[in-house]
């Protein structure tokens, strides 16, 4: 069990998707062979021999460009993609040399003799061509800059891109078969450097960074220009850091990307607030305030003096705001919502008492709050779905499935009980259990939907991600017929938004709620120095008329946030409004009508 999991209990389920395959095909998921590395490189085992430092202008404008030269010869030189150098260690024989140039010129001289080092590019044979229908091209103009790469290591850079192989087989990145998101477990983690030394974080830093840039399918929504991450964190890299600072800089890094399933997942407990234990009362943010919600513990929580529907304002005297400002950079998330989501759910977190300054009906007051360990708390309030089984008949006329609980084997049984409703209510303000999309979606078609495409990585392409075929609906027995209304909210994301995406896809469907959390894709882990790993959203998902969702989520056709007063009334103000939406529109099958 990892440090993260025995910490932090409470997003164990809402992070489950992290490490759960999201797609119907993900069941092959055996990756292709691994080339195996020539020779026996031991000569930096122990250490980088590279110096903490503090860099002058100059040096971040060669190491700037070495990163990238680094990363595009990785994967675009032949003898690189065959697994002949341990590519890893030469950035450790080039650095002293780039680090002591006095200017541009003298950088790309080094650079342009280390590269001579693996010979001359080799001609293809075949040659790779560019991916055709591709959504996102590569970014690779700067390669033909000859006034700032030099005239000599531009021209080499472009003999290597005109060489790529037709084959695509790279040593630093395979494919998992069927599903085609980017596996990169050649990577070395290099678990013994537990505090990486100068240039083992300068490492961590060039592997990130391009594995962004080549292999990211939303690369071009980021933000902001990936080059300045770049130019960014080189000096931070190059200061001396203890291990936590340098996790805790790569906790940072991985939130630049805005996708939320990027995260260094085993270092959380390093994110602040931080300790091992929190008040037990969910929040959540509702008009930009935490409100409580619910307890997560029956006698814990109502011991703090807190209360459902409690305004929180200040944690030991400092304004919630402020604290929301210092700690946007530690938390990774595609949107907003999303990432209030997960403040809310560390804000009290830390040791011993906090006084908690809040409001209610009656007014403001102050409570002093004990904190419980996380071993004593349940996560399931996080989950924003109805207590009970997963199908419950809401009235005569409603049905009810929340997917967390929803398995793909039951699908035929719910909509067998839910004929005889008008309206079919699919809850998905959580997190899958099952993958009953297709087994579920297909009963609410009458003919093949599509619902979904994606975008893969070219691996001969390195940076194009083209567009793949649609995936669809595929009609199944017993059919629903009536009104469906699908919920959701920051807490849908990942394969969850996947489901909201099919089940959209549907006839007479209407989506309710608020933004979902906008990470959709199977996953993809990133090995990095210290024996730490991040992830990334490693296949592109849209809509099947190319529409995103990175970023953007499931956007509702009606959009129904929690009120203050709804919360403290007990009232489920989205399920209510898709109900009454869903009965305003008018039904147009009859109940218990099944499909011819």
């Amino acid at each position: 069990m990892t440090p993260a999991r025995r910490t932090r209990p409470l997003l164990a389920r809402v992070r489950a998707g992290v490490l759960a395959v999201l797609l119907a095909t993900a069941a092959c998921m055996d990756p292709l062979p691994v080339p195996a590395p020539t020779g026996n490189d031991n000569e930096f085992d122990q250490g980088s021999l590279i110096a903490s430092q503090q860099l002058s202008d100059v040096q971040i404008d060669n190491l700037v460009l070495l990163g990238k030269v680094w990363g595009f010869a990785k994967y675009h030189d032949a003898r690189l993609m065959s697994g002949s150098a341990n590519w890893d260690y030469e950035l450790f024989r080039v650095l002293p040399s780039v680090l002591a140039a006095a200017d541009r010129a003298a950088a790309s001289a080094a650079m342009v003799t280390w590269l001579g080092r693996l010979g001359p590019v080799r001609d293809c044979a075949p040659c790779a061509s560019a991916a055709s229908n591709a959504q996102l091209a590569p970014d690779l103009a700067w390669i033909s800059d000859a006034n700032t790469l030099g005239a000599t290591l531009s021209a080499r850079l472009v003999e290597m891109h005109r060489n790529r192989r037709a084959d695509g087989r790279q040593r630093y990145v395979q494919f998992v078969n069927s599903v085609g998101n980017p596996d990169f477990s050649a990577e070395a983690s290099y678990i013994g450097q537990s505090t990486p030394d100068a240039g083992y974080r300068v490492l961590a830093l060039f592997r990130f960074w391009n594995i962004i840039q080549y292999w990211f399918p939303y690369r071009d929504v980021i933000g902001e220009p990936w080059d300045n991450v770049l130019r960014e964190y080189l000096p931070r890299m190059m200061l001396s850091l203890t291990g936590a600072e340098y996790r805790g800089a790569m906790i940072q890094l991985s939130a630049r990307i805005n996708d939320t399933h990027s995260n260094v997942w085993s270092q959380l407990f390093l994110r602040p607030p931080t300790g091992s234990f929190q008040v037990p009362v969910a929040l959540r943010f509702i008009d930009g305030k935490p409100v409580v919600t619910a307890y997560l513990n029956p006698v814990l929580g109502p011991a703090t003096g807190l209360q459902i529907g409690d305004v929180i304002e200040r944690v030991d005297g400092v304004a919630v705001e402020t604290i929301v400002d210092s700690l946007r950079a530690w938390y990774s998330a595609s949107n907003e919502p999303t990432r209030l989501r997960d403040l809310a759910q560390t804000l009290l977190r830390g040791s011993g008492p906090v006084v908690i300054t809040a409001s209610r009906r009656s007014g403001p007051f102050e409570v002093t709050a004990s904190r419980s360990p996380y071993t004593q708390l349940s996560s399931a309030a996080w989950d924003h779905d109805r207590p009970g089984p997963a199908f419950q008949m809401l009235s005569d006329s409603v049905a009810y499935i929340k997917i967390s609980a929803a398995l793909r084997v039951q699908a035929s049984s719910y909509i067998t009980q839910a004929l005889s409703a008008r309206v079919l209510v699919i809850d998905i303000r959580n997190y899958p259990s099952d993958f009953p999309i297709f087994e579920l979606g297909g009963r609410l078609v009458s003919a093949s939907t599509p619902f979904v495409k994606f975008t893969i990585a070219s691996p001969s392409n390195p940076g194009a991600f083209p567009f793949g075929p649609t995936v669809s609906l595929t009609p199944l027995q017993p059919r629903f017929t009536g009104a469906v209304v699908v919920l959701v909210d920051e807490t849908t994301q990942s394969s969850a938004e996947y489901h909201a995406m099919a089940f959209r896809a549907t006839p007479n469907a209407i989506v309710v709620g608020s933004t979902t959390a906008g990470a959709d894709g199977n996953v993809s882990s990133i090995p990095l120095p210290g024996g730490i790993a991040s992830m990334i959203s490693g296949i592109g998902v849209f809509y099947p008329n190319g529409t995103p969702t990175q970023r953007v989520g499931i956007v509702p056709d009606l959009v129904v946030r929690p009120t203050v007063e709804g919360i403290r009334a007990g009232w489920d103000e989205v399920l209510e409004a898709g109900i009454a939406r869903a009965f305003a529109a008018g039904v147009s099958a009859s109940a218990g009508a099944r499909a011819p």
